[in-house]
């Protein structure tokens, strides 16, 4: 195994545990996301192995949503709940757990790993628990974003190592400078010079890392109309939908119709899980 990937794993392993002593849920467990995958590799209080090998895809199960949202996910009966798959039954009731929550761990708007706090049996998932597992996750971020930025010069120092790579604030710039292109084409009423900005969006939607690993993978068929590029792109900022009204020309309820109907096309229940699926799929960068 490599070094940095075991030590990425021992940060999770502590987190476990931390997790578990924060909130006070019993079994606590978590892992990164490695191969497309979050792998379980570190577990807390644990009365089986069941969990043993448990590698859980975005969108899939408890975790898998919490990843592909970006915000924690909790069930009170995990057996009979409806909104999530389950996929996982068999390592999650092998292991008896019947309250379950997942805090993914984010770094730079992307799901790095999850972590996990069960019971075995009814336990309060309100803020109480879920707050501290949320702030535990976000540590974990902080320090593995702090372990990219001083590993970098040594893992992508040339072209070679990982083409096209950007650095965290490279990259918000260029999604800054995309969204404000978007703005400036949407005021240009000459189509030519509109063919010419939008051919210049797709470059640097083409230089993110998120669009270089979708077209490795299965993406299905999205459209999404400019307007609603233009707004998602603008909330992918952090910005309001006041805000984005502003600087877009629009009233704050066409903002929201239109982030409605970018979030239905790409089945995503928030403008921050639509967010990540649209980068994911290569349409944002």
């Amino acid at each position: 195994m490599p070094q940095q990937l075991a030590e990425d794993r021992r940060l999770v392993a502590d987190a476990v545990v931390e997790l578990s002593r924060r909130t006070r849920f019993p079994v606590a467990f978590g892992g990164l996301v490695e191969g497309g995958v979050a792998r379980m590799t570190a577990f807390h209080g644990t009365h089986t192995d069941s969990l043993e090998g448990l590698a859980v895809q975005l969108e899939r199960g408890l975790g898998g949503r919490a990843m592909i949202e970006l915000r924690p996910r909790m069930t009170g009966d995990y057996r009979t709940a409806r909104q999530i798959t389950h996929d996982y039954d068999g390592y999650i009731l092998g292991e008896g757990i019947r309250t379950l929550m997942a805090a993914p761990i984010v770094v730079d708007g992307r799901a790095r790993g999850v972590l996990y706090g069960g019971a075995w049996g009814d336990w309060n998932i309100g803020g109480v628990a879920a707050a501290p597992a949320v702030r535990v996750a976000e540590e974990v971020a902080a320090e593995l974003s702090r372990r990219d930025e001083t590993r970098r010069p040594a893992t992508d120092g040339t072209a070679a190592d990982h083409p096209g790579a950007l650095a965290p604030q490279q990259r918000e710039e260029l999604r800054e400078s995309y969204a404000e292109l978007r703005a400036i084409a949407s005021a240009i009423d000459d189509p030519a010079i509109r063919a010419r900005l939008a051919d210049v969006e797709r470059r640097l939607a083409a230089l993110s890392g998120d669009a270089h690993t979708t077209r490795l993978e299965s993406v299905p068929e999205v459209r999404l109309s400019p307007r609603e590029v233009d707004v998602l792109a603008r909330a992918a900022l952090g910005e309001t939908n006041a805000q984005i009204g502003a600087l877009l020309g629009l009233r704050e309820g066409t903002v929201k119709a239109y982030l409605g109907a970018a979030m239905a096309k790409l089945d995503a229940s928030t403008r921050h899980a639509a967010v990540a699926r649209a980068r994911k799929w290569g349409l944002l960068p």
